[in-house]
């Protein structure tokens, strides 16, 4: 009969072909990240200027019911694809600081869509007040969620 307690079993050491799977699957999973934050950029700007067009088609109560659903839903859909993103930043590559992945892309191309074009587009007005809300949850939502994801403490392995 033992006095000692019994040791859990450890764990062993992956191997090279391992870690190097491992490795690229997370440099995989940047990419996808950056690539995505692209992407919910692009069609927040799309959207933003979409709704914005048909709200300005619009008058009287059609058009204060068509505006406060369509900022209802863009913001919506912003913060939740926003913490999805998020979510699948840490996961995929296991490291905290992987938000800034999504949102650099995203306010590089959020500030581009501000700056008018030499053919003279433009796809964030000064007046687009949907935009803006999507701008403003968007930058919110990202900051939120970064500091979330640094001030939790990493999960046990």
């Amino acid at each position: 009969m033992s006095t000692l307690p019994e040791q859990p079993p450890t764990a062993a050491t992956p191997s090279p072909a391992e870690r190097a799977l491992d490795r690229a699957l997370r440099v995989a999973g940047g990419v996808v990240t950056v690539w995505a934050g692209v992407l919910l950029a692009l069609l927040e700007l799309i959207f933003a200027t979409w709704a914005w067009n048909i709200v300005q088609g619009l008058s009287g109560v059609a058009q204060a019911l068509v505006g406060i659903g369509s900022v209802a839903v863009g913001v919506a859909a912003v913060v939740a694809s926003t913490v999805l993103l998020g979510s699948y930043a840490r996961r995929s590559t296991g490291g905290r600081w992987a938000i800034v992945l999504a949102a650099l892309p995203w306010f590089v191309v959020i500030v581009a869509g501000g700056v008018r074009t030499v053919e003279g587009d433009l796809a964030l007005v000064g007046d687009n007040v949907l935009g803006l809300a999507l701008i403003v949850a968007g930058a919110i939502t990202f900051a939120v969620v970064g500091f979330r994801q640094l001030v939790t403490p990493p999960p046990v392995r």
